[in-house]
């Protein structure tokens, strides 16, 4: 027994000794795992360490919703699904026939307004000359009256000289009698010059009221700034903005989406058109998990890739902002943990990354397509 160990621990040592190729493969091998496991370890402290990625991002924008700002039939459509355009290109046309004719009315009242204004103004000129005349009349009242009194005392005058003489005989009682009739005569003369007068200046006050009403219209103002012409203005510039908007334009430059309009079709106002996406000032929301967002801080350099391009073009961006909250958090029916049978499910934040317009002109992105997104968290 003690023969056949010796024997097999000889076998094995000559097997042994007898491959020292295969030692030395496996001694290569090793050193070559080694060697890779530390050239994998200085990439990840070189490269990738401090680096969060995450393949749940998608290209986003601020969409423009087309709509009319009032309620027409559809006339023209000047552009379909696809198509791109610019910022002021007409997209729709609708029926002008009823805003040209507010145009029209709005014009004539305006120059009704300009025509009222000049006659506010003649009118205003004429009751100030009427007022003017009727101060002329007062005077010319006043001095009938003085004319009247004068006359009064002269004829009364005679009439008592007369009466004196009477007692003598010297005066007939019929030359008496003629002067009483002339002091009677001249009474009622000087009465009516006072009632005259009365009458002169009854109405100058009133023609001053009227001259005061007719300058008031137009006191202080000028054709540019009269209230009732400023308004007639107002309701133009109204009525040709509203002809305006029967032309409806690109907002802003895009790609057509979900045109729902055609010819003939009657659109109220603010009824959704089409929608325009932009090409430019696209976005990323990458959607990282709670437990990578530690160090991930506005201002920091991200690489992306779309399934689009591949690994072939990388865009670059930066961080601008992380959501207030997570996609469950402003779902319609929150999800509701107070129950005894929840199980912790890791939420993912929203994370904004700007893109790089120069990458974006040189290879176009659309909404909605998916990314890659590599946020360099390293200092």
């Amino acid at each position: 027994m003690a023969d056949m160990a010796s024997t097999d621990v000889a076998a094995e040592t000559g097997k042994d000794t007898g491959n020292p190729k295969r030692g030395r493969a496996l001694r290569v091998l090793g050193g070559v795992v080694v060697i890779a496991a530390l050239l994998a370890g200085l990439y990840w402290a070189i490269f990738s360490r401090g680096r969060v990625e995450t393949d749940n991002a998608y290209v986003g924008g601020d969409t423009a919703l087309v709509t009319p700002q009032l309620a027409g039939t559809v006339v023209q459509v000047k552009v379909g699904g696809t198509q791109a355009v610019q910022a002021g290109d007409v997209l729709v046309v609708l029926d002008d026939a009823d805003a040209r004719i507010a145009v029209a009315q709005a014009e004539a009242a305006l120059a009704q307004a300009r025509q009222r204004y000049g006659q506010a103004g003649a009118l205003a000129d004429a009751a100030a000359a009427r007022a003017a005349g009727r101060a002329a009349e007062i005077a010319a009242a006043r001095s009938r009256l003085a004319e009247a009194e004068a006359m009064l005392a002269r004829v009364k005058g005679e009439y008592d000289r007369r009466q004196t003489l009477a007692g003598s005989g010297a005066v007939s009682n019929e030359e008496l009698a003629a002067a009483r009739a002339a002091l009677a005569a001249a009474n009622a003369t000087r009465e009516a010059a006072r009632t005259a007068v009365a009458a002169a200046q009854d109405t100058a006050r009133s023609a001053a009221g009227d001259a005061a009403a007719a300058a008031a219209l137009v006191k202080g103002t000028t054709i540019a700034t009269a209230p009732d012409i400023r308004a007639a203005e107002a309701a133009l510039a109204r009525a040709r903005l509203d002809l305006s908007r029967t032309v409806i334009r690109a907002p802003v430059a895009g790609i057509v989406t979900n045109r729902n309009v055609q010819v003939g079709q009657r659109v109220a106002g603010g009824a959704p058109l089409m929608t325009l996406v932009p090409t430019t000032g696209l976005f990323v929301d990458a959607n990282f998990k709670e437990s990578q967002l530690e160090r991930i801080r506005e201002g920091q350099k991200v690489e992306l890739e779309s399934d689009l391009y591949g690994s072939n073009v990388t865009h670059h961006g930066t961080v601008v902002g992380l959501a207030g909250g997570t996609g469950a958090a402003f779902a319609l029916i929150p999800a509701q943990n107070a129950t005894g049978n929840w199980v912790k499910v890791v939420q993912r934040l929203p994370v904004r990354i700007a893109l790089d317009e120069a990458e974006l002109n040189a290879h176009p992105l659309r909404v909605g397509l998916s990314m890659t997104a590599v946020v360099d968290t390293r200092p």
